[in-house]
């Protein structure tokens, strides 16, 4: 793959997005992570043979992925090389999140900018875990940013360094490892064991990915406001509070975020009923409101098109 392929691999997702009537190459590896569960526990009962097997699971899922998008692209290119490109462009396509996501966000701050709070809880519960029920119109803007910038480095920074690294392959390989933890990297009593495996190896996976995002949320914040300010504040939030969020990953983007709209993201979640403190990130900051959420979208927009020019870039030099 190119970095012109990669140019237009971002151009169809910021046109086309997910349309929902197309096959997702993440619905049918979340149909196998649901089958090989299923299986899994019908023959491992300890908590090792879960563990043993979720490793297994972790490892072999994305490397099953890898080549299955490996001769699916060989084998078309056999039939027609300009068929294997379209075919590699759009499988590709599939892997980044950016439209998506810009459509879930504004499909959430539609309804709460007009004050219809229940219909921006039902459009939050589509892209969050986290119980949306009873929710303030401040814990769903909230919530909404929090989304916007874990994704910018899970939905759209990630796959784009893998796609430069390694092509669509790779980057199905990578859709698979952050499925699966999404699936089963719980460290609920369930998932404890089984899950293990495919949470680290998705927190390895977003390592580099969720820095460059967080630095380049930060840059494009100064590129679409021009203000130095949020910029200094995002840099001295991300610094200073990057590091406190449970995952080793998800605070990075979310402090940068935190420190450029000036607002303070983490406090109490509530999963199942169950409610979970998460450090506060920019905590001086103040409570989140729905322009917020416009704004953290804009700034999530110009960090996907750096991040796509730097993907483009490392192509092109090597």
């Amino acid at each position: 793959m190119t970095g012109s392929d990669l140019l237009l691999v971002s151009a169809v997702d910021a046109l086309v997005g997910d349309p929902r009537w197309l096959p997702h190459p993440v619905r049918m590896i979340g149909r196998a992570i649901t089958w090989c569960d299923r299986w899994i526990r019908t023959i491992c009962r300890s908590p090792t043979s879960l563990r043993l097997a979720g490793m297994c699971l972790a490892g072999g899922l994305p490397f099953a992925t890898y080549w299955i998008g490996a001769i699916i692209i060989e084998e078309t290119e056999q039939v027609a090389r300009w068929l294997g490109s379209a075919v590699s462009i759009g499988l590709a396509s599939t892997t980044l999140a950016g439209r998506d996501l810009w459509d879930h966000a504004r499909a959430v701050n539609g309804p709460l900018g007009v004050g219809d709070l229940p219909a921006a809880r039902r459009a939050l519960a589509m892209i969050v875990g986290r119980d949306t029920a009873e929710l303030s119109e401040s814990e769903v803007a909230r919530a909404t940013i929090e989304t916007v910038a874990e994704s910018s480095a899970d939905g759209m920074m990630a796959p784009l360094l893998y796609l430069a690294i390694g092509g669509a392959p790779l980057a199905l390989a990578y859709k698979a490892v952050n499925t699966l933890d999404s699936m089963i990297g719980h460290r609920d009593e369930r998932y404890a064991d089984l899950g293990w495996a495919s949470a680290r190896l998705d927190d390895l996976a977003n390592w580099i990915p969720s820095r460059v995002a967080a630095i380049l949320l930060i840059v494009g914040a100064g590129v679409i406001t021009g203000q130095l300010n949020r910029v200094c504040n995002g840099w001295r939030v991300l610094r200073r509070d990057g590091g406190k969020h449970p995952s080793p990953n998800s605070g990075r983007p979310e402090a940068a975020m935190a420190g450029i709209l000036g607002v303070r993201l983490g406090g109490v979640n509530v999963y199942d009923g169950i409610a979970q403190e998460r450090p506060l990130l920019g905590e001086e900051g103040r409570s989140a409101e729905s322009a917020d959420i416009v704004q953290a979208t804009k700034v999530m927009a110009a960090a996907s098109v750096l991040g796509v020019l730097l993907a483009a870039g490392m192509k092109w030099l090597l």
